[in-house]
């Protein structure tokens, strides 16, 4: 079970991330903090998995290389539901 602390990091890394990416993708205004945070950590997820297949490496930990790659996944994130919304 991870501890409160990662927890917490895992909030405050994809609340970051997804505000960063909402603010690149002009969607900031139509995002809340719940949003940015769930689009960041499952924008790490999918950056993580892009990093991987490109085989630049794991992103792990709390550096500015999961941060970059979390605001990569973010964006291919909300790129998707951009596509979603559209149909």
């Amino acid at each position: 079970m991870p501890e409160v602390s990662n927890i917490i990091v895992w909030l405050i890394l994809g609340g970051l991330s997804g505000w960063i990416a909402s603010i690149i993708a002009g969607k900031n205004a139509s995002m809340g903090l719940v949003a940015n945070i769930i689009v960041g950590i499952i924008g790490a997820f999918i950056g993580g998995w892009i990093a991987g297949l490109l085989g630049l490496g794991p992103a792990t930990g709390l550096n500015i290389w999961s941060f970059i790659v979390s605001i990569i996944g973010a964006l291919v994130l909300l790129w998707i539901i951009g596509l979603v919304r559209k149909r």
